[in-house]
């Protein structure tokens, strides 16, 4: 595996899916109860943007610090303040990863699980949460992991509520979705009361749609498709958006979604970007 996130940190798409990842762990503690979640690609959970690699592609331009310099409060708040606390710790250049967000949104009681396959990501992470007894650094296979950790247990007490964060690097490009979705059906059968959030590239729609239809019919009581496009998808250069494919989302989550996403496409798409919130499949009730 050649992927390495530090060329990519604080892109559009980063952008997007954190946000949604911060608005679903708000739902996850708004109940006393513990809850686990586990990061299957977790890569080394911190990233500076003045780095060799940030200013060698400057994706963040276009994502965070586009987001950042437009200084609208609400729905963004909650991202905004995620991100500024990051940088309060850790210097103004940091972009926190997947795995600092969840650690940065969720409780004392609540669990961690972050895998990451690389050697150099891995050790990075764990140096990053050393010290942390809530987050558990696994340098193993996030897809493999999934059935050594699901359904999650902490002590001798089982922990029913979680989320799943499924975030490959799609390297095979379109011959990842063969892998994730057979992973994601195997996680919800093992853990069917969990969230699982699967993002996924937006290169060409004619790739997307057929993953799309397959994931319709994964075992899980609703599938909620969310994307965001900051150009126009006939665009053939680069990825011109990204999704999330949410199984078993919060009661009434397309509602937190449904402003959330205007106001993202204001800050990352003033011209040419598109959203889209769609179910594939629907709880009955």
């Amino acid at each position: 595996m050649n992927y390495r996130h530090a060329f990519h940190a604080g892109n559009h798409a980063d952008v997007f899916k954190h946000a949604v990842l911060l608005a679903l762990c708000d739902a996850l503690v708004a109940k006393p109860s513990a809850c686990f979640a586990l990061d299957t690609h977790a890569g080394r959970g911190l990233y500076l943007l003045d780095s060799v690699e940030a200013r060698r592609t400057g994706e963040a331009g276009d994502g965070v610090e586009a987001l950042l310099r437009r200084r609208e409060t609400e729905p963004l708040s909650r991202y905004r303040g995620a991100i500024l606390a990051c940088r309060a710790r850790h210097g103004d250049t940091a972009y926190p990863g997947s795995p600092w967000l969840l650690a940065h949104a969720l409780r004392e009681h609540d669990r961690i699980a972050c895998c990451e396959l690389q050697p150099e990501e891995a050790a990075a992470l764990k140096r990053q949460f050393a010290g942390d007894p809530r987050i558990g650094v696994h340098q193993r296979d996030g897809y493999a992991a999934m059935a050594a950790l699901l359904p999650p247990k902490a002590a001798d007490t089982r922990i029913g509520r979680g989320l799943v964060l499924i975030d490959p690097p799609y390297e095979a490009q379109r011959a990842e979705f063969d892998p994730v979705l057979a992973a994601l059906r195997a996680g919800l059968l093992r853990w069917p009361q969990g969230m699982f959030a699967l993002w996924y590239p937006v290169k060409q729609r004619a790739t997307v749609q057929p993953f799309l239809r397959r994931a319709a019919h994964l075992p899980a009581k609703s599938v909620l498709c969310v994307e965001l496009m900051v150009r126009p998808e006939e665009s053939a250069l680069r990825m011109n958006g990204s999704g999330l494919l949410l199984c078993n989302p919060p009661w009434r989550f397309e509602d937190t979604l449904a402003t959330l996403l205007p106001a993202l496409s204001r800050a990352l798409a003033p011209a040419g970007g598109s959203h889209r919130l769609q179910w594939l499949r629907q709880a009955d009730g």
